[in-house]
C-alpha cells in the first residue's frame, strides 16, 4: 500500500484542527490559519492528495475525531493517555502550561498550588487537564470550557492554561495574576492513528523533523504571531 493510500484512505487527508489553542491555530472554522493548517497542507502536498480541514474548539474533540476514524491527522500534545490511539511525531514546538490566581491570592508561586483546598480550573480534555489530573496530589481539578472561565465562574483558587493566552488575559484584567514558573512543558506533535503502518508513521516523523530543522515551522509560527 502506498503512503498516500495508508495515510489518507479516503483520498483526502482529513486534518483535525484545534482552534481552541491560539498558538497553533487561529481564524474561523470557515477560514482557519496557523502552523497546524500550514503543516496539514504541506503533508497533503507531499502525499499528492487534497486536504480537508476539520475544525474543533477543544483538544478532546480533535482527539475524538481521530480516535473515531473521522480524521487522519491531528495536532495534539504528547500524552500517555492519548498514545493508545495516536502515533506521534517528535514535537514541532514546545509551549508552557501556567497558572493564574486572583490578584489577592496568598499563593505566590506555582510550587504552592498543589495543597489541600486549592481548586484549579482547566479546559476539559486539554493537555494540562490530563497532566494535572495525574500529577496533583492535594489540589483538585475543576473542568470547564476554559481555565480562566472556570476560575471566575466557580470562585476557584487558580486556573491553568497555555502561557500566551494566559499572559494576555492577565494583562487585560488587574484582578488576575500569573504565577511562575511554568508547571509543565507541553510538547505539541503531529499525530496519526496507531493503525497506520510503521512506514507511514516513520514518514510523518521524518517530514516533521525536516520542517523543524529547516526553520519552516519557526517561520510559520512567526508569520501568525504565535511567539
Amino acid at each position: 500500500m502506498s503512503l498516500a493510500a495508508d495515510l489518507a484512505p479516503t483520498g483526502v487527508l482529513r486534518a483535525s484542527i484545534n482552534l481552541g489553542n491560539p498558538v497553533l491555530a487561529q481564524g474561523t472554522p470557515e477560514a482557519p490559519s496557523g502552523v497546524t493548517v500550514d503543516l496539514s497542507r504541506e503533508l497533503a502536498s507531499r502525499l499528492g492528495v487534497d486536504v480537508a480541514l476539520m475544525c474543533f474548539d477543544a483538544a478532546r474533540k480533535s482527539f475524538d475525531a481521530l480516535a473515531q476514524g473521522r480524521a487522519d491527522l491531528c495536532f495534539l500534545a504528547i500524552d500517555p493517555a492519548r498514545e493508545t490511539e495516536v502515533a506521534f511525531s517528535t514535537p514541532y514546538v514546545v509551549i508552557e502550561g501556567v497558572y493564574v490566581v486572583p490578584a489577592g491570592s496568598p499563593i505566590t508561586s506555582a510550587h504552592e498550588v498543589d495543597r489541600p483546598g486549592v481548586r484549579v480550573g482547566v479546559k476539559h480534555g486539554s493537555a494540562y487537564d490530563l497532566f494535572l489530573t495525574r500529577s496533583l496530589g492535594h489540589a483538585s481539578v475543576v473542568r470547564g470550557e476554559d481555565g480562566i472561565d472556570a476560575l471566575r465562574e466557580g470562585g476557584l483558587e487558580a486556573g491553568a492554561g497555555i502561557r500566551q493566552p494566559m499572559t494576555r488575559a492577565v494583562s487585560s484584567d488587574p484582578g488576575l495574576r500569573l504565577l511562575e514558573p511554568a508547571f509543565m512543558q507541553i510538547r505539541q506533535a503531529v499525530g496519526v492513528p496507531v493503525s497506520r503502518s510503521a512506514e507511514s508513521v516513520a514518514w510523518v516523523r521524518r517530514v516533521v523533523d525536516e520542517l523543524v530543522e529547516s526553520g519552516w515551522v519557526a517561520d510559520s509560527l512567526a508569520r501568525y504571531g504565535a511567539f
